[in-house]
């Protein structure tokens, strides 16, 4: 029986990274059949060692966020048509040796996508503690979402074409990119597995180009919007029912101290107000969204069955 190499490629997001993607670039070629860079508005010379090593190199002409770079890079890749593609930070905390390892679940079949992750059985964590219990915060906030995956912000992965057809539909700009990716994994049934991995953090200064607040502040804005559009009646409709209900309570009782004593009391107004209008809102959104998911599902299922 006749076996056909996969044609993998190599995505590198990358900003300011003049010091490390040369390395990222010569080592990533050994195990891959092409290194495509998206130099996201770099100040340094990224753009200009990326393209001297004859890699093609997506170039923005501002910085984006890393969900943009990715979505540029997926663009470019569309043509391309890989089985397998494989995602690694530019920085040079992801050892582009273990890219075999972590291809081999989807060439064998049984993963859409696989995760390098720093939290399996195997691997050596060595990120800062500020990190780990950041990330385990997050990690708790996604597995509440059904995203069940240890290492939800790993940006080492490799993904399948049939996942790729999916991923391409993610929305975020920034490092929200990578929990959106595996919230609509769960979505659609694919198969996610994780496997250890080495990162580095020694040596490579700030690995991250935003402050750890701010990127969790990211991480967790994309999961409350993408489960808002999951479900807008549960977690718009709901509170907003909760929060009307509340208001005309208040308000029944600020007419009620009213009569009592004459006395008109500004701050409950000003409360009652707030809440009804945020509760009003909140019920009429949740409608809204709901319908247009609805549509959206009913407009997806249209287009598949014309496809068939």
């Amino acid at each position: 029986m006749e076996y056909n190499t996969p044609k993998i490629v190599a995505i590198v997001p990358a900003y300011n990274e003049e010091g490390s993607i040369a390395k990222v670039i010569l080592r990533a070629k050994r195990y891959v059949d092409e290194v495509i860079v998206c130099d996201d508005g770099s100040t340094d010379m990224t753009f200009k060692i990326a393209e001297a090593l004859g890699v093609k190199v997506v170039s923005h002409d501002e910085n984006r966020g890393k969900g943009e770079a990715m979505k540029s890079l997926f663009g470019v890749i569309m043509a391309l048509d890989p089985d397998i593609i494989v995602a690694l930070d530019g920085d040079g905390q992801h050892n582009p040796d273990e890219i075999p390892m972590l291809v081999k679940p989807i060439e064998k079949g049984v993963s859409d996508i696989v995760i390098g992750s720093r939290y399996v059985g195997g691997a050596k964590p060595s990120a800062p503690l500020y990190r780990r219990l950041g990330l385990h915060l997050i990690n708790f906030l996604y597995k509440s979402a059904g995203v069940y995956t240890k290492d939800t912000q790993s940006g080492f992965r490799a993904y399948s074409q049939k996942a790729f057809q999916y991923l391409i539909n993610c929305d975020a700009d920034g490092y929200g990119i990578e929990g959106e990716q595996l919230f609509l994994a769960a979505r659609n049934g694919l198969r996610v597995i994780e496997v250890p991995v080495n990162v580095k953090y020694a040596g490579l200064g700030q690995t991250s180009k935003k402050t750890p607040v701010l990127h969790g502040v990211d991480t967790v804005l994309t999961l409350l919007r993408l489960v808002v559009e999951e479900r807008p009646l549960k977690y718009l409709g709901s509170p907003g029912i909760i929060l009307t209900f509340t208001g005309i309570i208040l308000g029944l009782y600020l007419l009620w101290t009213f009569n009592a004593s004459q006395h008109f009391s500004i701050p409950v107004a000003i409360l009652t107000v707030g809440m009804l209008t945020i509760g009003l809102l909140s019920i009429v959104a949740g409608i809204v969204l709901q319908g247009f998911k609805r549509l959206n599902e009913r407009l997806n299922k249209l287009s598949e069955r014309n496809h068939q």
